[in-house]
């Protein structure tokens, strides 16, 4: 072994570089043939620890054809930079190996090329991997591989693609059980976990949990805005911070802007071209709505450091290495602190480099998260990353994979799958019952052709036709959004993609910005949006983007009550809490700023009816959750109807009559008592299940989204979904499909666990009732929240400023 590792020393002694020891210990621990899970901050050369014991192996070994190792990545332009490290260490330590990548981009010739003579390495995706197990002989294109490495863990584990991933692994041990699998991960809240989802429940006999001891420098900075007075009370784009956010540009080689929607992305970029003209060539824009060959000369760009900015979403969150990056800025909250760690690894991405990140506030109180944030990184709080478990739908397109090649073998399958972590529960009559749906469309569906899948052939389960196959290959994957409109000029260019909700506001003739240019929509035709440059200095639509609103974290929720709580013991320490000392003394004056121990109930009647706030500060979607269930305990005591309103911090119960507020919000209304019952009917729990339940029908196949360029209308898809939903729920409520729906309602999008555990914190504190004279800064902004849901921009501008003069009065 030390023949080998010093080879790869030499190698990066010849770079003037210097080996990590968790580099060290990676190399000696994968030659030794473990498999594990290194975990590093970005920057840190986590892929040549990885890479490296590869090809020193391959080094040694005598049998190097056919596919070696397989590089799981989840995003696309990370493979790019994974193709690039391997590509100089194979030339770096004299392999005559290829690198290939396999990806929704990838041409169809360079499949087949890949097909008929396999790389050595293959950096890939988890939906391009299960493509490939839709081939006849597969096993055998898998069969020479020697290693696993899952890049990005923490981004998998917690969705579907995760489960994909899991399931293929399944397979590779099924083909070769001396594969190793490797998995690399940024710090998050659950490692432990992560460790166990990623090697299975029958872990190999060597594994090894390997932790880099280097510490990343994170610098963050807010950008203050003048007064505080007069900074907004609520909102979410920043626009007023602008002229602080323009030095930083100049000031730096190049910045990363990262908002949390594409809307706002696409306003950002629009408002500072209009500021600042002269940037114009030298900034762009990211988002993944935009054309593939746009984001791809975006990202040249930026390796090659020819722009200034970037503004970007979270299709620039992962861990690709843009060396020129100097400056991150955060618009907004990122309402999490992983996601902003992430974020800010942006900058300084190389070891021992120093990250940079500004936070600019988009409203008043998102100062007290810009504190918040500061402190989680110095006490390096993480989240955790919640694993799917169960999930029939991914299941389900896994066996029309496996149908669709060389046949699914039931048993043999089966004892593959319940190793994994997410299906480690499930029973045999339940691995039976899918395959049953697959094979006669289910107990309610039987009577239709298209739900008959596949047909046993002697045991083994192959799908019934070339045209069900062929549906299946075009239905692989687990990311599912809204119906999309191509946006295209009228000769042809594609520019992107918009929700097809959207451009249904739109007539011919009328105006909208779009990837940073100002279009004019000529006609709609099938699912493509024809347009033209929008002549003159025309004024249009920004598109909106389902799904925009993010929740804190329950880490973040913590932090930022703790924030809170320093103003009452008189102990601010932070600059961020400082500037917002008049905001809390107005907080104090009208209401009160509530202690650890305290829950502030504040009550008051205006022109719009009776109001009731209430602050848990436990994030949007918690208190979407509690304001339904005291919405509805109340009602099943007394025939009201409240109007519902919320934000991070609290939430907002609107009714026209008048109730006993000491009465009614008390402590028995917080009581946790068949609490996942109550949620279920306080929310209209079908209603929500049945939304679920279109992503879950997808995924499994119920319904064909379409063929390319001729893909089904999103009113089309959800009539077909809401059919079947009902159908399960009337006639075959106990359909594995259906309740799967309920269970990742509660789990996932309702988030009773964390709802329970905020009930039980309300329960243990003294409620405090006040009615202020006047509306509070701590109510304004849900106020707002509502307001902005019924009125126009300049109908509800006007109110603001009255309510704000009101207030300040």
């Amino acid at each position: 072994m030390q023949t080998q590792l010093s080879q790869a020393h030499k190698w990066f002694k010849k770079n003037k570089w210097k080996a990590f020891p968790f580099q060290e210990k990676t190399w000696e621990h994968y030659l030794d043939g473990y498999s594990g899970l290194v975990n590093a901050p970005t920057g840190s050369g986590k892929t040549y620890s990885l890479v490296i014991p590869t090809l020193l192996e391959g080094l040694a070994s005598k049998e190097t054809k056919g596919l070696q190792m397989i590089w799981i990545a989840p995003i696309r332009a990370l493979t790019k930079e994974i193709y690039g490290a391997c590509t100089r260490a194979v030339e770096g330590l004299g392999l005559q190996w290829t690198v290939g990548i396999r990806s929704g981009d990838t041409s169809t010739s360079e499949r087949s090329k890949q097909w008929k003579t396999p790389p050595q390495i293959l950096i890939t995706t988890p939906e391009s991997l299960h493509v490939i197990m839709t081939k006849n002989n597969y096993s055998s294109f898998f069969s020479s591989l020697k290693t696993v490495v899952v890049d990005e863990w923490h981004e998998l584990i917690g969705s579907k693609r995760g489960v994909q991933t899991e399931l293929f692994i399944s397979r590779c041990k099924g083909i070769n059980p001396n594969v190793k699998i490797w998995g690399i991960s940024a710090t998050i809240g659950n490692m432990d976990e992560a460790f166990d989802v990623l090697l299975g429940m029958e872990k190999p006999v060597k594994t090894v949990f390997i932790k880099a001891e280097i510490e990343k420098n994170i610098e963050v900075k807010t950008l203050m805005p003048q007064k505080i007075e007069s900074f907004p009370w609520a909102g979410h784009l920043g626009i007023r911070m602008l002229k602080e956010v323009v030095p930083v540009i100049r000031n730096s080689r190049t910045t990363l802007i990262f908002t949390n929607t594409r809307a706002q992305c696409e306003i950002w970029y629009q408002n500072l071209l209009e500021a600042e003209p002269d940037l114009a060539g030298q900034i762009a824009m990211h988002h993944g709505s935009i054309s593939r060959e746009l984001r791809d000369w975006v990202e040249d760009a930026l390796y090659e450091a020819r722009i200034k900015a970037v503004v970007c979403t979270s299709s620039l969150d992962l861990g690709v290495d843009f060396r020129p990056v100097e400056s991150i800025v955060q618009i907004g909250s990122p309402k999490g602190v992983s996601r902003f760690v992430q974020r800010a690894g942006r900058s300084g991405h190389q070891p021992g480099a120093t990250s940079k990140i500004y936070f600019v506030p988009t409203h008043s109180l998102e100062l007290v998260e810009a504190a918040a944030l500061k402190e989680a990184i110095e006490l390096k709080t993480h989240e955790s990353r919640i694993p799917y478990i169960r999930s029939f739908d991914v299941l389900a397109q896994y066996i029309m994979t496996l149908a669709v090649s060389e046949g699914l073998d039931p048993e043999k399958i089966y004892a593959e799958v319940i190793k994994t972590f997410c299906f480690s529960s499930i029973t045999k009559q339940e691995w039976y019952q899918l395959i049953h749906y697959l094979e006669h469309g289910s107990q309610s569906l039987q009577a239709y052709d298209e739900y008959q899948k596949i047909g046993n052939d002697n045991g083994i389960y192959r799908a019934s036709n070339r045209r069900v196959a062929q549906k299946h290959k075009l239905s692989i994957g687990t990311i599912m959004s809204d119906a999309m409109i191509q946006i295209k000029f009228v000769r042809g260019k594609r520019i992107g993609a918009v929700e097809e909700y959207f451009v249904s506001q739109l007539a011919p003739g009328d105006a909208f910005w779009f990837g940073g240019q100002a279009l004019e929509l000529v006609r709609v035709k099938g699912n493509e949006a024809q347009v033209k440059p929008a002549r003159g200095d025309k004024k249009g639509k920004i598109p909106s983007y389902m799904g925009g609103r993010m929740s804190f974290s329950s880490e973040m929720s913590e932090v930022l009550r703790s924030k809170l709580y320093d103003y009452y013991r008189g102990e601010i320490r932070d600059e961020e809490m400082e500037k917002l000392v008049p905001l809390f003394d107005t907080q104090k004056k009208r209401s009160v700023l509530p202690s650890q121990d305290d829950f502030l109930i504040e009550s008051f009647i205006d022109e719009d009816g009776h109001h009731i706030f209430l602050y848990p500060f436990e994030g949007r979607a918690v208190h979407e959750g509690i304001a339904a269930l005291i919405s509805s305990r109340i009602g099943r005591e007394m025939p009201i109807s409240f109007s519902i309103a919320m934000n991070d911090y609290g939430l907002e119960l609107l009714s026209d009559r008048a109730i006993n507020v000491e009465k009614w919000i008390n402590h028995d209304i917080f009581s946790t008592t068949n609490l996942a019952q109550d949620i279920q009917t306080s929310l209209n729990a079908v209603e929500l299940a049945r939304r679920q339940f279109r992503d879950i029908a997808k995924i499994s196949g119920l319904v064909f989204q379409g063929y390319p360029g001729k893909e089904k209308r999103d009113r089309y898809l959800q009539a077909s979904t809401s059919m079947i939903f009902n159908v399960f729920r009337e006639y075959e409520p106990e359909n594995l499909l259906h309740q799967q729906a309920y269970e990742e309602l509660m789990l996932f999008q309702l988030e009773e666990g964390r709802m329970r555990t905020a009930l039980k914190r309300i329960q243990n504190q003294r409620l405090i009732y006040l009615r202020p004279e006047k509306i509070s800064p701590f109510a304004f902004p849900i106020m707002v929240d509502r307001l902005r849901q019924k009125m126009s921009t300049e109908r509800l501008k006007d109110r603001i400023e009255r309510m704000k003069m009101e207030i300040l009065k």
